[in-house]
């Protein structure tokens, strides 16, 4: 099989199984009470929250930014926005094509020859920054949650914390240590990127007039935000909002409104990502910090 045909497998793949997820979740809601929902947004708290999705994307692009540097990439700020918005684009409407991280390494190590092995590694140690602070956060809300299941593992939660965040800074001593003098730094934007989606997210609580079981609804999102990375579908598409649904059932709350918040999220990333499209025909130049 070439790799051509392959690729093409994969996509095909990724949209059956986008589409399928698609179709279960309207088999078990109502689609006229999801569209209603919607029609009744507040449109102000939506830019409110388009706003804030585009600080976190700002903001986990400045943290990339600091793991390029760490291996001698040192590229200006706004050429790494530049490069990040494409690497977006291409994660979700390009799926059959080379994916954004796949893009930005290509990039970065044909320009720089900083080693295809330190390249990979500093773009999977920044997604995995981001999945760090998403556990912790989730572990938060876990503990704010009145559930049975919660309440019998609240130690352990409480020590999750703690031990994830030890264990991140052990994997960056052993295998990265040239990344080790930026860990905190990191730590500190992924604190900020997804405290600004979690906002976000209130945002569309509030345009939806949803006022109860917030912190239900911040955990569900953040449990959808660690499953949607799972490559099965194309950007996240179906499995975001199944777990929405999933979410919504265990902690008895509006499946349709949870529905709607999850498509919502998706259509300002959307949204957002689609202006990468000027950089697809543009190609940004990478600039070096003077």
């Amino acid at each position: 099989m070439t790799e051509k045909l392959r690729k093409k497998l994969i996509t095909a793949l990724k949209i059956i199984v986008s589409a399928a997820l698609i179709y279960f979740i309207f088999t078990k809601i109502n689609l006229e009470d999801v569209v209603s929902t919607l029609k009744r947004s507040n449109s102000f708290y939506l830019i409110l929250g388009i706003l804030l999705v585009v600080f976190s994307k700002v903001m986990a692009a400045f943290r990339l930014n600091l793991y390029f540097h760490e291996i001698g990439v040192k590229i200006t700020q706004s050429s790494n926005l530049k490069l990040y918005l494409l690497g977006m684009f291409y994660n979700l409407f390009l799926p059959g094509g080379i994916g954004g991280d796949a893009y930005k390494g290509y990039v970065i190590q044909k320009e720089y020859k900083s080693g295809t092995k330190k390249v990979v590694s500093v773009l999977l140690l920044d997604r995995l920054s981001g999945m760090l602070l998403i556990f912790i956060y989730a572990c938060i809300f876990s503990l704010l949650i009145k559930n049975g299941f919660f309440n019998d593992f609240n130690w352990l939660i409480v020590l999750a914390i703690p031990l994830s965040i030890v264990t991140f800074w052990l994997l960056h001593k052993k295998f990265f240590p040239y990344t080790l003098p930026i860990f905190w730094k990191s730590v500190g934007y992924s604190a900020l990127v997804q405290l600004s989606q979690l906002v976000c997210i209130l945002c569309i609580l509030k345009s939806l007039s949803i006022d109860l079981a917030t912190f239900k609804y911040l955990f569900v999102f953040l449990v959808s935000s660690i499953v949607s990375v799972i490559p099965l579908t194309i950007g996240g598409i179906g499995s975001r909002e199944v777990t929405f649904l999933y979410g919504a059932k265990w902690l008895g709350l509006d499946a349709s409104m949870s529905i709607s918040i999850s498509f919502v999220f998706f259509l300002i990333t959307a949204l957002i990502s689609l202006f990468g499209i000027i950089y697809h025909f543009k190609k940004p130049k990478l600039e070096v910090v003077s």
